[in-house]
Parts: C-alpha cells; sequence; structure tokens
C-alpha cells in the first residue's frame, strides 16, 4: 500500500518542481542512487521499469527506503498497462508514470486512490487524460514534441492544465529557466542528472550536488525571491537562564516541539519559522538567520553591496556565512540556504 496519498504527491511534485527518473538492476547501486538524490534535496524519484525483473529491484528499493529515507516519495515510470500497474502498486509505489496514456491504468489507479501521470504528446491527448482524473499529465519525449514551445501552445487555450515534460530536459539554468518560462508545473530529468559516470565512479557525493544544483535552478526559474525572509531568531543564554531552560520554557507556554543538537536548541511548531536557541556564549545580543533560495548569488549580491562576510559553512544539504559586521543594534547576521 502506499505511503503517500496522490494529493501528497501531487503537492509535493508542485512544490520541488524537479522529479529525477532512473533505472538501475543492482539493488545495492539503486539505493545508493536514491539516497544521493534525496542529500541533495530530491524527495519524489521515479524509477523507471525498463529491466528484467525490475519489479524485484522496485521491492527492495522501495522496503529499503521506508525505513532509510522515509519522507521520499518512491514511484515506478514506463508502466503501459494494468497488470504492471497493479503488479508495482501492490509493492508500494506511490504514483504510476507512464511514456502513453491506458485508460485501463488510469482505472486501477483511481480505484486505488494512487496518482497516475499518462503520457501525452496532443492536445487532445492531454484533455482525454485529464478527462480520466489525471491531475498532472507528462509531456513524453518532450524535445521531440516541440520543446518548451509544445507546452506553451497547449496551455494558451487551457491555461489550467498542469504538465510535466520527460525528455529534453538537461541540468543547465537555461534548459530549467526555458520549460519553468512555458507554464510546466514540474520536469522529469533522467540521465543528465542521474549520470552514468557519476554511478559507475560511485560518485555518490557528485549526484547530491548536481541534484542541489539543478533544484536551485527551479527556484531561480520560478523567480523566488533571492532573500526569503527570516528563518530563525537565535538567542543566547543569560546569567538568569540556562539554554535547555529558555527551550523548555518555550516548549510547555506554546506546546512547540524542543529539538536538541550539538550546539543548540530548535523549538519550534508545525508553522514556518523556528527558534534557536544557543548553548554557549552567554550575554550576547541574538542573531537573525536569513533564508536565501540561491546562496551563490545571495552571498555576490551582498559583495557587490559592499558587505564583507567571513568564512562561509558548505554541506550538501545546507550552506551558511556569517556577516562580518553585525546590525546597527549589534545583532550578528547569517545567510542560510537549506533543502
Amino acid at each position: 500500500m502506499a505511503r503517500f496519498s496522490r494529493l501528497q504527491v501531487w503537492s509535493k511534485i508542485e512544490e520541488v518542481g524537479l522529479i529525477p527518473l532512473f533505472y538501475e538492476a543492482n539493488p545495492e547501486v539503486a539505493k545508493k542512487v536514491c539516497e544521493a538524490l534525496a542529500a541533495g534535496g530530491a524527495k519524489v524519484i521515479e524509477f523507471t521499469n525498463r529491466g528484467d525483473r525490475a519489479f524485484e529491484v522496485f521491492r527492495e528499493l522501495i522496503g529499503y527506503l521506508d525505513k532509510a529515507a522515509p519522507d521520499v516519495i518512491l514511484g515506478v515510470g514506463s508502466v503501459l498497462d494494468p497488470a504492471t500497474a497493479g503488479l508495482f502498486i501492490n509493492l508500494g509505489a506511490n504514483f504510476i508514470v507512464g511514456s502513453v496514456t491506458n485508460p485501463e491504468v488510469a482505472k486501477i489507479c483511481n480505484r486505488r486512490k494512487i496518482a497516475y501521470f499518462p503520457g501525452c504528446g496532443t492536445a487532445s491527448e492531454v484533455s482525454a487524460a485529464e478527462e480520466l482524473g489525471c491531475e498532472i499529465v507528462k509531456v513524453f519525449p518532450g524535445s521531440q514534441l516541440g520543446g518548451p514551445g509544445f507546452v506553451k501552445a497547449i496551455k494558451a487555450p487551457c491555461p489550467w492544465s498542469k504538465v510535466m515534460p520527460t525528455g529534453g530536459v538537461s541540468a543547465s539554468y537555461e534548459n530549467i529557466k526555458s520549460w519553468f518560462d512555458a507554464g510546466v508545473v514540474g520536469v522529469g530529468m533522467g540521465s543528465d542528472l542521474v549520470r552514468a559516470d557519476l554511478i559507475k565512479a560511485e560518485d555518490w557525493a557528485g549526484i547530491t550536488a548536481l541534484t542541489a544544483q539543478c533544484l536551485a535552478w527551479v527556484r531561480q526559474a520560478r523567480g523566488q525571491k533571492l532573500f526569503r525572509g527570516v528563518e530563525h531568531p537565535g538567542l543566547y543564554p543569560t546569567s538568569q537562564a540556562g539554554a535547555q531552560e529558555i527551550a523548555e520554557w518555550y516548549g510547555k507556554t506554546f506546546g512547540f516541539k524542543v529539538q536538541e543538537g550539538n550546539s543548540s536548541f530548535f523549538v519550534s511548531s508545525d508553522g514556518p519559522g523556528r527558534i534557536e536557541i544557543m548553548k554557549k556564549e552567554p550575554d550576547r545580543p541574538c542573531h537573525i538567520a536569513i533564508l536565501v533560495s540561491n546562496f551563490e548569488l545571495a552571498v555576490e549580491d551582498l559583495k557587490a553591496k559592499g558587505v564583507e562576510l567571513l568564512e562561509p559553512n558548505i554541506k550538501p544539504t545546507i550552506k551558511s556565512v556569517y556577516l562580518k559586521n553585525p546590525d546597527p543594534a549589534g545583532n550578528t547576521v547569517h545567510l542560510l540556504w537549506m533543502l
């Protein structure tokens, strides 16, 4: 049974905008690929049904991810008939993707409340798929159908259509931007992201970095603001109260969840924003973390304004850097980018 509802799948695809897709015959290598993609921020992944006994690899892979990466939504692609769809649904597939549209596959997916992304190549096929209840349709093969121009032509008379191309999507800002400018809701990227040379070299960090970069390009292409707002204020212990006491006060008073890290506590609820309480450096002014959509561009923007920065801390899923000088009130400020 799928762990994610189709509403969750549709929402997550619209949120992240990038769906990596790949096939790998070796289950252990497939696990490494998914781990690397997830570490780079990919939360929706398509495993394509292209090799002999692919269902056996998928069965082992989805069972592994359920425990190792429970926030990753794994589905299966290249599904052409209802029997194959039923097999993968019973193995726990969270969504089904086809290179063509099959009404019988749509029926079985609707019966089990599974998201179905059928392949479409004409305006009539897009409309027919939507009549079958498909919220997002796959344009395939994207480049052969006319690329972003095809998407723009489809959406001109039907702006409500939600389109996700695969085939012809490459790991470059210019290509990704052209698709989003045309109006896609997300893009599927295969061999240009899950590169054979990186897999052969077991360069999992390389796949993670490339995934993070592509997701940053997606955010940039969507026009997300460079400086997105305050991610958290950082408080410091005082001679009157230690870090744990402060954190527990917020937890008890507001029902916030308290999470302890190596150097600080974070308190938060189910809404946006957090508060960080540092364990050391008592009686300091607070610090402010500014969330950015593109770390490198934010750094260059501040440097162009004459703002001096300290040495950045760069990791695959989080990047930060402190401004050298505090704000006029003496509060320190740092940039924060995270997946």
